[in-house]
């Protein structure tokens, strides 16, 4: 049987352990709605640039992707959202596997592959991969900072586009699904392919005349493809966080769980030992008691 003082100092460890545990519970639940919130405010915007493209697309005769030749080096950069804290059960675990997964070996070179985690967590967990990481950015601490992430990764696709010759980008993230929820997902960032735009053409437009423009519809079609991809980058950066911070309420929450069995179980043997010493100590004072009495007898 533990010592009561033993008892006394575990459970206050479990006490405050379950503190910390309710505290983190709180702010995950607070930060799923901020980037819920962000996603929701893009989807316009994003509809907006779609629209824009279908535009400037329409009767463009738009190329086939050029096809590589056998045999020719395929440059490739690999952009993998995670988490920079722990703490969100398998949440990086599971992206990395699935990118890896959906990242045919046979396009590429092992060094001509350009990895980019965004996450110091995912970036750890992809090289006990066995992958090599070229390069990881912090994730942003709020919504706020969602811009400013996006626009890091942009410059760097520039320079793999520019410096590395890469001729496609793939984008892996975990899709937040509502509540505690979320899964795998990815796709091909760039190149934009432009026959997704066509399907726009069987919609009705929202007003009673089509718009028009003036500038050039090559530069045009330049800006409107960067806002695209910025578009793109910038939910699934919210979406990642989303998940991220919903896998870390869930497991708070099944940590406070077993936490609360466990002060329970704590309890009721520091009930049974206060029970027993205080049964000990009456023993004691009528043996006592009787030992006095036969002395006078």
């Amino acid at each position: 049987m533990e010592s009561l003082e033993r008892l006394h100092s575990q459970l206050d460890s479990l006490e405050e352990l379950r503190t910390i545990v309710k505290t983190m519970k709180a702010l995950s639940a607070a930060s799923i709605r901020q980037y819920e919130q962000a996603v929701s405010a893009l989807a316009g915007y994003y509809r907006t640039v779609e629209r824009g493209l279908h535009v400037v697309l329409g009767g463009l005769e738009i190329p086939p992707a050029p096809a590589r030749h056998t045999g020719e080096p395929y440059h490739l950069g690999v952009i993998i959202f995670g988490s920079d804290h722990g703490l969100c059960g398998r949440f990086n675990e599971e992206i990395a596997t699935f990118a890896l997964k959906h990242t045919d070996p046979t396009l590429t070179d092992p060094g001509n592959c350009l990895l980019l985690a965004v996450g110091a967590r995912v970036a750890a967990t992809l090289e006990r991969h066995g992958q090599v990481v070229h390069e990881d950015l912090p994730l942003p601490g709020s919504a706020t900072r969602i811009t400013t992430t996006v626009q890091q990764i942009l410059l760097k696709v520039d320079d793999w586009r520019g410096r590395a010759g890469v001729h496609k980008v793939l984008l892996f993230y975990n899709r937040h699904s509502g509540g505690g929820a979320y899964h795998p997902t990815g796709f091909e960032l760039y190149p934009v392919d432009l026959h997704r735009f066509r399907h726009l053409e069987e919609e009705a437009w929202p007003s009673r005349m089509l718009p028009t423009f003036s500038m050039d519809r090559q530069r045009l079609l330049a800006r409107l493809l960067r806002q695209y991809l910025f578009a793109s980058i910038f939910r699934a950066c919210a979406e990642s966080q989303a998940s991220e911070h919903a896998s870390r309420l869930a497991a708070m929450r099944s940590a406070e769980r077993n936490l609360d069995d466990h002060i329970e179980e704590v309890t009721t043997v520091l009930c049974r030992a206060r029970q027993n010493a205080i049964t000990a100590e009456l023993l004691d004072v009528v043996t006592g008691f009787e030992t006095i009495i036969g002395e006078q007898t």
